[in-house]
């Protein structure tokens, strides 16, 4: 007899009673014994795939998570779902696919669970957009849930320094420039990535590892290991065990992920200077669970936040070094010392925030994680603007710019979309001071809302990185650096004041006051407005980014495709 009661869970459908006799003949043929069938039925999805290193250890780890569930009289079934893995998608039409793609996985994972009806489920996920798409997917659901990181992938070295995939976005610039030979180019594509894993910086990977751990949904440093040690199988197997204390406490996604849960996650993106993605994606996790928590309100904690963790793209070190350093606990620890934790959040051990962080006996390392009174800067290293110009919003990430930086004003260079802006670089057909403007890239414009990471990277390479500024309805990578705004609502598609924008208009850019605006009058925006021609029109006029395109919502709700948990009629797990 198993101590769970099948009456209550989903699997019941499939495996209780003599009319369910076929379902379990298909069970029997997979080798499954009759205590098994019995058992709950635990979903274990990764995003597996020979895309690229983020994904690659996904299939291992999950291995040692079903050990877990199975020591813990669980009954693991594995399934797989999609990853488009954004340095791979990074620079061309590909990138269209990396934001919907976060949907994609949200909803094969929600149908997949549904169709099978299992009782809980552990997911992995290695790359950007597949974090956030899994978490979605576990509190859509709203059952017993456990996350679990793929790991980030060991540093490179070159000439005695670490070196990371940032730098060889970099190196095109200087490559182009002229200032590096294609042999040192080549030197240095081949030793940057030497491991499976995700890349090392905090970019979006990283950081939506650490509010995985932050948001409660991950165990306690379960994300800091990198791809490559053994020791991931340790936290997988305890993943596995965990989300069957889960199942047997009741303990659903929900009650992990509240609005204080999304408060301590959007602290810890601040704190350690994580990617701006994040304010799109902790706003869409919230809607699955029916929050309100927008990109405004994302922004607020980021403005009260000190930035302490001094992590690269801004900053010097890697995850890696992070993880040596006492990971997200730790980083969480001194947050907690200044008031800037709630301790009362439950998270996936079953345990509160508060309890977890009272076992850490390490404190910060004053290299890698800062003491919270003596921060890196006083506010987050992700900073929101609002004004004329982006009258729902628009973020840029600071961490590790000086104050002097933060501040930008002049001409705009409108471009219509990433490649025109790409080649005004390479061709050097800009003038230092001017404001590129990238427009039509935003979720519903694009299709898609691409990061401009060639772009952005290309001007750093050509040491041009501080002398421009850039603004689009499209995103930026996390490993972005430079004055480069992102996620500017509402989007050209929708008409917003992006869309209005001529060359030489000047643009005020403040991150410090928090604003973001153009020299134009209401009158005149009302003017342009009037005589606007309506969106441009994209090649994508079938297919997935078709129905994406139609479907997806403002920037500043997350760029969601449904109505979330507001409207819901009822539970997955009460059915």
């Amino acid at each position: 007899m198993t101590k769970f009661d099948k009456a209550k869970l989903p699997s019941r459908h499939v495996t209780e009673g003599p009319a369910r006799a076929p379902h379990r003949s298909y069970y029997y043929a997979m080798g499954m014994t009759e205590a098994e069938i019995h058992q709950p039925l635990v979903g274990v999805a990764t995003c597996w795939n020979e895309a690229a290193p983020c994904n690659i250890a996904l299939s291992r780890q999950a291995q040692s998570v079903k050990m877990g569930v199975k020591a813990a009289e669980g009954t693991p079934r594995e399934f797989t779902t999609i990853t488009v893995t954004d340095g791979i998608a990074m620079g061309h039409e590909g990138m269209r696919s990396s934001l919907a793609s976060r949907e994609a996985i949200a909803d094969t994972v929600e149908l997949t669970m549904r169709g099978h009806c299992y009782d809980a489920l552990v997911g992995l996920a290695g790359c950007d957009k597949s974090l956030p798409g899994m978490m979605m997917a576990m509190v859509r659901l709203d059952v017993p849930s456990v996350f679990l990181y793929g790991g980030s992938i060991l540093p490179g070295r070159l000439n005695g320094k670490d070196v990371t995939v940032q730098d060889v976005f970099e190196a095109v610039g200087q490559h182009q420039a002229g200032n590096m030979s294609t042999c040192e180019l080549e030197k240095l594509e081949a030793v940057a990535c030497p491991s499976a894993g995700a890349c090392g910086g905090q970019f979006t990977a990283n950081t939506m590892a650490c509010v995985s751990e932050a948001i409660g949904l991950a165990l306690p440093n379960s994300s800091g290991a990198p791809a490559p040690y053994e020791s991931r199988d340790q936290y997988a197997e305890a993943s596995g065990a965990a989300v069957m204390r889960l199942l047997e406490l009741n303990i659903r996604a929900r009650d992990i992920v509240t609005l204080k849960s999304l408060e301590n996650a959007a602290r810890v993106v601040a704190c350690t200077g994580g990617s701006t993605n994040a304010g799109l994606h902790l706003p869409a996790i919230a809607h699955e669970a029916g929050l309100d928590f927008y990109l405004d309100d994302v922004c607020d904690i980021f403005r009260d936040t000190p930035y302490f963790v001094d992590l690269k793209p801004g900053g010097a070190y890697v995850a890696k070094d992070l993880y040596e350093a006492g990971g997200v606990p730790v980083v969480m620890k001194e947050l907690r010392k200044a008031g800037l934790i709630h301790e009362d959040c439950i998270t996936a051990t079953g345990y509160s925030i508060g309890e977890e962080l009272d076992k850490i006996t390490r404190e910060a390392d004053g290299r890698v994680i800062y003491p919270i009174d003596a921060p890196l800067t006083k506010t987050g290293g992700v900073v929101g603007l609002k004004g004329n110009l982006a009258p729902e919003g628009a973020i840029v990430k600071v961490a590790g710019m000086p104050a002097q930086h933060q501040m930008f004003t002049g001409p705009a260079r409108v471009f219509e979309c990433e490649q025109d802006a790409f080649e005004a670089v390479q061709n050097r057909s800009y003038e230092e001071g001017d404001v590129f403007v990238i427009r039509n890239e935003g979720p519903a414009g694009g299709p898609g809302m691409r990061e401009m990471l060639s772009t952005t990277a290309a001007l750093s390479g050509q040491g041009m990185g501080k002398k421009v500024a850039l603004i689009t309805d499209g995103r930026f990578s996390g490993a972005t650096r430079g004055f480069c705004v992102g996620h500017v609502g509402p989007e050209a598609a929708h008409g917003g004041p992006i869309a209005l924008l001529k060359d030489g208009d000047i643009i005020t850019l403040d991150a410090i006051k928090g604003e973001i605006s153009v020299d134009l009058t209401d009158e005149q925006l009302a003017t342009r407005k009037a005589d606007w021609a309506g969106p441009r029109e994209t090649i994508y006029a079938s297919g997935a980014l078709w129905k994406y395109a139609q479907l997806v919502g403002e920037i500043y709700k997350g760029a969601v495709t449904h109505p979330g948990a507001k409207a819901e009629k009822h539970s997955y797990m009460d059915l």
